[in-house]
């Protein structure tokens, strides 16, 4: 069985087990410390909820395999459903499938560009993906530059709007 994230996104969640989908929302709703305003459901880092005999083992994949997060969200995850009566949980990471943009859903696109944090430009199809501008999450401009490769974190990029002069992360298509 299968649950869907909040909103659209590529990844699935698959659930199993009496109560998982309660788990699975439970789970969910835990947000990335480096990015507090998305879930990690919306964020698409939420693979899977197990649940037996009150025994809860979640999996997640991590943003990119060196990401500093994953031991916070796992402890996060566990708080968070020990504190809702599930007294036993496992949080396993999952590398492979990796994780990529395309899983983040739209809400959390959404939530990104709220925080003035550009989101990412969905995967060009094709044999060379291409993104000619990246939209200013501040005033909606495409006149914008990239000051350096890494923002706050190694998965956003520095740029700066040449209309509003603002400074803004750009979360890189991964």
């Amino acid at each position: 069985m299968t649950m869907g994230t909040p909103t659209s996104s590529r990844a699935r969640i698959a659930v199993s087990g009496p109560q998982a989908d309660h788990a699975a929302r439970i789970a969910g709703a835990v947000v990335d410390p480096e990015l507090p305003m998305i879930s990690i459901a919306d964020l698409g880092v939420l693979r899977g909820v197990d649940v037996a005999d009150r025994t809860v083992t979640v999996t997640i994949t991590p943003t990119y395999s060196g990401c500093p997060a994953v031991q916070a969200i796992s402890d996060d995850i566990v708080t968070a459903l020990r504190y809702a009566g599930y007294p036993d949980v496992t949080v396993r990471t999952q590398l492979s499938p990796a994780w990529s943009t395309d899983d983040m859903s739209e809400e959390g696109r959404r939530a990104l560009a709220g925080a003035g944090i550009a989101p990412p430009a969905h995967r060009a199809s094709g044999p060379i993906p291409l993104q000619l501008s990246v939209r200013c999450p501040q005033c909606g401009s495409r006149r914008t530059e990239q000051l350096t490769r890494f923002g706050s974190t190694s998965c956003k990029a520095l740029y700066r709007c040449r209309d509003c002069a603002e400074p803004f992360d750009y979360f890189k298509v991964l």
